[in-house]
């Protein structure tokens, strides 16, 4: 059952009258620019048909009520008094509502139903939609403006100062302002963003592992640590900063003093990372599939290499991908240490690449992949 239809029905079986609001925002999968975004650079995601949606209405005593679907659980508090719990999916909704009302935006109570299709922990970025949705859930019933990139900035913060994941704004900006058929390359210093299409004749294929790791309190704020203290070395406000050639000169030698092993090579995949994301959407305005693919390719071994954030089972999605004739290029994607790769494959024979992917992974590892061919949707929408 479509997922719209879902909900609408769960509310009506919950709340005894049908929702006054639907809401969508879509998970994204990011074809290039891992861990970029937190230094200032570029990243490339798409905003893909897989979402959390809601379906709701306003209340008047500035409670907010939240059926899960997917959980069988209904959450319940006060925008009057929000208090933080250690985990749990009521925290991104809650952190939205203190996002919210940190920024001056007076909200209204409101009452839904929520299912999603964003596999948890994938690294497809299930928390940004549920983030996203939320706002867009707190709009419609408090009468306020939709601006994607605001309300982007609203759902980081929540998930930087009250669920403690210390992330950039990637996630949360393509699910606001994805467009349909299109990556959107984004500045994530300037939060400028541009559309470019997808190349003709092609088709990206998300393929979950069927591994997890949790990121909150991971080593993901430990490579953000790394991060900022190359930075610091380099004497810039952000990895963005520091040019390919100030990085030749370190590696050889040549700079002013040294910096240990680690922490260059964290700071050599975002340097390099950047250049290929800016060449990476160069390459899809002129349709090239086959740059595109290599520097997804390049990108995969940068982050299993100096950003060390790859799995066995991520190298080996990779390499399955990698095998399949009609395959450009494939490359993990999200935080790391489990979830999902991605891979960009000729149209006409996506469904053949995935069953192929999902036998040689299956044989390689003994685990059951989710292999899934995606559509690059819009961002978060009031559907009614």
């Amino acid at each position: 059952m479509p997922l719209k239809r879902q909900i609408t029905q769960a509310f009506a079986h919950h709340f005894s009258t049908p929702p006054t609001f639907i809401v969508r925002a879509p998970g994204r999968v990011n074809l290039i620019g891992e861990h970029t975004d937190y230094n200032d650079g570029f990243v490339l995601p798409i905003a893909i048909d897989r979402a959390i949606w809601i379906a709701l209405r306003p209340r008047d005593d500035r409670r907010v009520v939240v059926h899960s679907l997917n959980l069988n659980k209904t959450v319940e508090f006060s925008l009057a008094v929000l208090a933080r719990r250690e985990s749990g999916w009521a925290e991104y909704i809650k952190g939205v509502a203190w996002a919210l009302q940190e920024a001056g935006y007076k909200l209204a109570g409101w009452e839904g139903v929520l299912s999603g299709d964003v596999p948890i922990g994938a690294g497809l970025s299930s928390s940004a939609a549920l983030e996203i949705a939320a706002a867009r859930a707190f709009a419609a019933v408090s009468d306020l403006s939709w601006e994607p990139t605001s309300m982007a900035k609203i759902g980081q913060r929540a998930e930087n100062e009250w669920v403690g994941m210390n992330c950039g704004i990637m996630d949360q900006m393509i699910s606001a302002a994805g467009r349909a058929g299109h990556a959107l390359l984004i500045d994530c210093r300037s939060l400028e963003t541009d559309a470019v299409p997808l190349p003709p004749g092609t088709s990206v294929v998300v393929m979950d592992t069927a591994t997890r790791r949790g990121l909150v309190g991971s080593a993901y704020n430990e490579r953000r640590t790394q991060c900022e203290a190359a930075a610091r070395f380099f004497n810039v406000a952000a990895l963005r900063d520091v040019s390919a050639e100030q990085l030749q000169a370190l590696e050889s030698g040549d700079g002013p003093a040294s910096l240990d092993e680690l922490t260059l090579r964290r700071a050599r995949h975002v340097v390099t990372e950047n250049a290929r994301t800016v060449q990476a959407a160069n390459a899809m305005r002129r349709g090239d599939a086959l740059t595109l693919g290599r520097l997804m390719d390049a990108s995969h071994v940068s982050m299993r290499d100096d950003f060390e954030i790859s799995s066995d089972e991520l190298n080996a999605m990779v390499r399955c991908a990698r095998q399949q004739e009609g395959c450009y290029g494939a490359r993990m994607t999200g935080g790391g240490f489990g979830g999902c790769a991605v891979a960009l494959v000729r149209a006409e024979i996506a469904d053949a690449f995935a069953t192929a992917v999902d036998a040689c992974y299956h044989q390689a590892t003994g685990l059951v992949p989710n292999i899934y061919v995606c559509q690059a949707t819009d961002g978060a929408r009031l559907i009614q």
